[in-house]
């Protein structure tokens, strides 16, 4: 029968006192979290419930709705669970008794959440992890065998229930997580005390909503300790500034690289700490590098549209960058949604009989939206109506929404493993650059937002060629400049299906590039890392990802070499390295420049 009870050796150190005691000062925490929590919603009359929850309710019921209309499919919905929960006891029963069973369900093996040894080794937590386990399954069927649904709501519905199940794992509470039940005991609660601290400060950053912090932000100042690759600020306007880096090497490509990124998020993700950083990569490889730092919008920028962002964006930044070095073509690399607006910028270029751009590099870019992924759960009209009703009282979409949004694409990592380590462990994260970079989010001007997620994500305009953009019609197809189209294998945001289904659209000869690993990790893999692999083919007239691999060679180590050598085969002259700026553009201050560091 002990073995049915959490393992209590560590009971020596427990004091029930200090226990008590620091569980009064934590519920007194988590009351001031509470309060600051609600505050600004005191002041909110006749307040509405959040859009995102009218959402969740709504589609679920349609799950519910399916179950409930007919009699006998509701007792066999209830028989099933029941039946699953029965071989749980008996199982339990039998184990209990000295029988050896196998387990009635076993949890992914790169589940991190049941890692612990005494999920398996103590019957206690076993039966909970295996419960929880069976009553998720079971939820996620409710979805999958409701028949009826729509695809968008079928895929909304398994969304939301993967984000109810996570959130109620039993790893995210201190009576059923036998990690936390065993570390409060040996602390007698004194990490709760830290975690209930920890989580009053992080509702206070939000201004009543919750800022997980993902990253300790000691020693991780933007221009200090990360964005520090040399270069000056040579033009700015209300949009965005642009940087130009000092050169590294004696001689530099005759042609130089305009860096597009998103504006979703700021563009040191490809200039992070030194031995990370992309810009830095390239500058030391003798190319002139010219990057977008785009500005983190408020209110009086809420009119500026997908076309204000192009023509005050990467266009101008090509007339700078003609005067500044007078080169009128230019090597061109757009991230995410910033590869979105130069493949855009390229068809409007096209359509108007411009040649600007000598060869585009495409990182974790869609421009086809198909098979775009999770995100869609967010995007119908329904929801975009209620955002553009949202956005319409503030101009902007608050940065903290995207990020939410973006973090729940992977739940499990990005949100509750730091609720639980943060606050019920009572331990800060460690500082680290890259998740440092996602908690600085930025906001969107209402007018580009509703513009990009009604032409790209709900009507996916831009590869069927009905995308109108400052009175021009786009047509990928007309794009003729060599493209290197890099996508990620475990990509959540742009899925390496939907890039390589994009890759076809375009008229001239594309080079479509798998790398290991995410969104992020996937492009800032800097060959010293040593780090995943990167597969090629030639071969873009396939049907999936899968078929691609087949006939597709694998290369150890990071993808920077292959495009360096790729953009040197174009245009491969050699000049003197240039000065930053001119006469006509001279330095406005130091890189990585003000807009960057303006945190909403």
């Amino acid at each position: 029968m002990t073995d049915m009870l959490p393992d209590t050796t560590t009971a020596k150190t427990f004091d029930p006192e200090a226990f008590a005691r620091n569980l009064a000062q934590a519920m007194e925490c988590g009351s001031q979290a509470l309060a600051t929590m609600m505050k600004p919603r005191e002041t909110m009359d006749g307040a509405k419930p959040p859009t995102e929850l009218t959402e969740i309710v709504k589609t679920l019921t349609s799950v519910a709705e399916y179950w409930m209309s007919d009699q006998t499919r509701a007792a066999e919905l209830q028989a099933r669970l029941g039946k699953s929960y029965l071989d749980l006891w008996g199982n339990a029963a039998k184990k209990l008794a000295g029988e050896k069973v196998e387990p009635t369900i076993e949890p992914p093996p790169r589940d991190k959440r049941f890692a612990d040894p005494d999920w398996r080794k103590n019957q206690f937590y076993e039966f909970i992890m295996q419960a929880y386990l069976l009553t998720s399954q079971w939820a996620n069927e409710l979805v999958e065998k409701a028949d009826g649904l729509d695809p968008h709501t079928r895929k909304k519905a398994a969304f939301y229930i993967q984000q109810i199940t996570n959130a109620l794992a039993p790893s995210n509470f201190v009576p059923t997580s036998p990690e936390l039940t065993r570390l409060t005991l040996e602390n007698s609660g004194d990490n709760l005390v830290r975690g209930m601290k920890m989580l009053a400060e992080d509702i206070a950053a939000g201004k009543g909503h919750l800022k997980i912090r993902q990253s300790d932000p000691a020693n991780l100042d933007v221009g200090v300790n990360m964005a520090t690759t040399p270069g000056k600020v040579i033009f700015q306007n209300e949009i965005m500034q642009l940087i130009q880096y000092q050169p590294a090497t004696e001689t530099v490509l005759r042609t130089p690289l305009l860096i597009v990124p998103p504006w979703i998020n700021k563009f040191y993700i490809l200039d992070l700490k030194p031995e990370k950083s992309f810009i830095k990569y390239c500058v030391d490889q003798g190319l002139t590098v010219f990057v977008i730092s785009w500005v983190n919008p408020d209110r009086s920028l809420a009119d500026k549209s997908f076309a204000d962002y192009m023509k005050l964006g990467p266009l101008t930044a090509m007339d700078v960058i003609e005067k500044t070095t007078g080169e009128m073509k230019v090597h061109t690399i757009g991230y995410c949604v910033g590869g979105t607006l130069l493949a855009s910028t390229l068809a409007w270029l096209a359509e108007r009989r411009r040649q600007r751009v000598t060869s585009a590099t495409f990182l974790t870019t869609q421009v086809d939206f198909t098979h775009a992924g999770d995100l869609m759960v967010f995007v119908d009209e329904g929801q975009i109506s209620a955002l553009e009703r949202d956005m319409q009282s503030t101009g902007v979409l608050e940065g903290a929404r995207m990020a939410m949004a973006f973090n729940m694409l992977r739940s499990n990592d990005l949100i509750w493993s730091y609720v639980v380590s943060n606050y019920l462990k009572g331990q800060p994260p460690s500082a680290f650059d890259l998740l440092h970079w996602n908690s600085d989010a930025t906001r969107m001007p209402a007018a580009n937002h509703s513009y990009y997620l009604r032409n790209c994500y709900l009507d996916n305009k831009l590869s069927a060629g009905t995308m109108v953009l400052d009175g021009t019609p786009l047509d990928l197809a007309k794009v003729k400049v060599p493209i290197y189209n890099l996508a990620t294998r475990e990509d959540h945001i742009a899925p390496a299906e939907s890039v390589l289904y994009g890759s076809q659209f375009f008229g001239g000869p594309v080079k479509y590039v798998l790398s290991g690993s995410g969104h992020i990790a996937g492009v800032i893999n800097p060959p010293a890392a040593n780090k995943y692999q990167y597969w090629t083919n030639e071969n873009i007239r396939v049907g999936s990802v899968a078929e691609w691999l087949k006939g597709a060679q694998e290369h150890k180590g990071s993808w920077w070499p292959d495009w360096r050598e790729w953009v040197g085969s174009f245009d491969p002259e050699q000049v003197p390295a240039r000065a930053m700026g001119n006469e006509t553009y001279q330095p406005i201050e130091d890189a990585p420049g003000s807009y960057v560091k303006v945190r909403s």
